[in-house]
C-alpha cells in the first residue's frame, strides 16, 4: 500500500481544507495518507496580528522524512504568483536528499489557493512543481476526467496542473464543494498512480 504525504502551508486555512480533502481521496483509493505542514516563519505576534490560523492540527514535517513516502502532494497559497517563503524554506533544506537522489522516481502533485480567479494559481503550481522536478520526481496534474475543471456556471478554482481554490482578498470565501471534490480527486488520482508504480 503506497504511503502518501500531503504536505502543505496555509496562512488562513483554505489550503489546509484542501489538504484534508486530498488526504480523503488518497485513503479512498486504498493508500495511506499522512497530512503534515511546514513550519511558520512569521513571528507569532505578527501572525496573530494578521489573523493567521495558528491552531492547525497537522504536525510539522521535516525534510529528512521525505524519502519515507511513495508520493508527495504539495499545497501552498500564492505569494505574488509563486510559492510562499515557508514552503520554499522547507525545500531549500533538501539539498542533501537531492545529492543522494533520495526522491528520484517518487510521485508528486500540487494544489494551491489565490485571492482572485486569475491571481496566479497556475504559476504558483508550477513554482511548487519545480522542487519536485529537480528532485527527479514524476509529476501528475489534475486530469480533465475531473468534470469540475470544465464547469462554467459559477466561478471555481481548479486547473489541469492541480487542485485549487479562490479565497477572496479578505479570505472570506471558503472552498466550494467542487473545489474540495477536485482536491479529493487529485488525491485519488495520485494514489492510483502510486499503486501502479509500486506493482
Amino acid at each position: 500500500m503506497p504511503k502518501v504525504l500531503v504536505l502543505y502551508y496555509s496562512s488562513y486555512g483554505h489550503v489546509e481544507k484542501l489538504a484534508y480533502a486530498v488526504a480523503d481521496g488518497v485513503r479512498e483509493a486504498g493508500s495511506e495518507a499522512v497530512v503534515k505542514r511546514v513550519p511558520e516563519l512569521v513571528p507569532e505576534e505578527v501572525a496573530k496580528a494578521s489573523h493567521f490560523q495558528l491552531d492547525q492540527k497537522a504536525p510539522l514535517a521535516t525534510p529528512a522524512e521525505l524519502p519515507e513516502y511513495d508520493a508527495i502532494i504539495l499545497g501552498a497559497p500564492t505569494r505574488f504568483g509563486r510559492l510562499p517563503s515557508q514552503m520554499a524554506n522547507f525545500w531549500d533544506q533538501t539539498g542533501g536528499l537531492w545529492a543522494k537522489g533520495a526522491l528520484i522516481g517518487k510521485l508528486g502533485a500540487v494544489f494551491t489557493s489565490t485571492a482572485s480567479q486569475h491571481g496566479g494559481q497556475e504559476t504558483t503550481q508550477f513554482s511548487l512543481m519545480t522542487n519536485l522536478i529537480h528532485h527527479g520526481m514524476i509529476v501528475s496534474g489534475l486530469p480533465y476526467s475531473f468534470a469540475g475543471l470544465t464547469r462554467l456556471d459559477q466561478v471555481e478554482g481548479g486547473t489541469p496542473y492541480g487542485a485549487s481554490t479562490i479565497a477572496a482578498a479578505d479570505g472570506s470565501r471558503q472552498p466550494t464543494v467542487t473545489e474540495l471534490d477536485g482536491a479529493k480527486y487529485l488525491g485519488t488520482h495520485v494514489a492510483g498512480i502510486a499503486t501502479k508504480l509500486a506493482s
